[in-house]
């Protein structure tokens, strides 16, 4: 039967941090999270929530100035009393006029999508932790701030109980 109780030496548990994400302004470690100079410590953050952050104000903007146009030339073209005599083409080219709003904001969603943001509790506020136009990364970071989350709940990446205790065959 193998001996359960067994003593660990300082130099195992004076190790440094381990890395779960390093990139250039982004770091994960066992103890801290660190973006754009901006440091956390995994101990302190709690309710982990992601989002989505707000549409391109370009987007928005021409889209709001194309309705508002295209509004304008309805109500001026209804006051004047010209809708009685426009030809059957100026009609459709009003109706397919009212698709360009549409046009727009779906592809300026498809060109500048909103960012990803990972928001948590630090130190007892709502913080914005990360945001990220890339979803592959935004991914990466948040996994690996879960994970580092789960080994400090769970005692630390610093100090694994695999490493000391060997494997021993049963007789």
């Amino acid at each position: 039967m193998p001996d359960l109780s067994f003593e660990v030496s300082e130099a195992a548990r004076a190790r440094p941090p381990v890395d779960l994400y390093r990139q250039p302004g982004v770091r994960v470690t066992s103890e801290a999270f660190i973006v754009a100079g901006r440091r956390f410590t995994i101990a302190e953050l709690t309710q982990l929530t992601t989002a989505r952050g707000p549409h391109d104000r370009l987007t928005l903007r021409a889209v709001a100035v194309t309705a508002a146009v295209l509004v304008g030339i309805g109500i001026a073209l209804g006051y004047t009393g010209d809708l009685y005599r426009l030809p059957a083409a100026t009609y459709a080219g009003l109706g397919l006029a009212a698709f360009v709003p549409v046009g727009l904001a779906v592809v300026g969603h498809r060109w500048r999508p909103p960012a990803y943001e990972l928001w948590g509790r630090y130190q007892g506020s709502m913080v914005l932790l990360f945001s990220s136009d890339h979803e592959r990364q935004f991914g990466q970071v948040t996994r690996a701030l879960i994970r580092a989350r789960e080994a400090t709940r769970l005692g630390g990446l610093a100090y694994p109980l695999a490493s000391d205790t060997p494997y021993e065959p049963m007789s």
